[in-house]
């Protein structure tokens, strides 16, 4: 939401995950069919949190969706490749 946003920007998480590289996008159906930051490449793989998936879902048949809870996500964005979140947990 936009209060958690704006929390998220006072304490200078959004910074952070910026220098990390990563991106903020709006809330809306762009990044859940991979219309927003564009189209996956061929082979490429996307982790998401969206609730349905098939081929060709974000835009491209030939690249590989796979759908996870946020904490996997996050542990996968961490690790660059997807992760087991309890790993993090201890």
């Amino acid at each position: 939401s936009r209060n958690i946003y704006l929390a998220a920007l006072k304490l200078g998480y959004i910074n952070t995950l910026i220098k990390a590289g990563g991106v903020v996008v709006v809330c809306g159906c762009g990044p859940c069919v991979g219309t927003h930051n564009g189209v996956p490449a061929d082979g490429e793989n996307v982790i998401s949190t969206a609730n349905r998936n098939f081929k060709g879902r974000m835009g491209n048949p030939r690249s590989y969706i796979y759908l996870a809870s946020p904490a996997t996500v996050v542990a996968s964005a961490i690790t660059g490749k997807i992760t087991d979140p309890r790993r993090f947990l201890k």
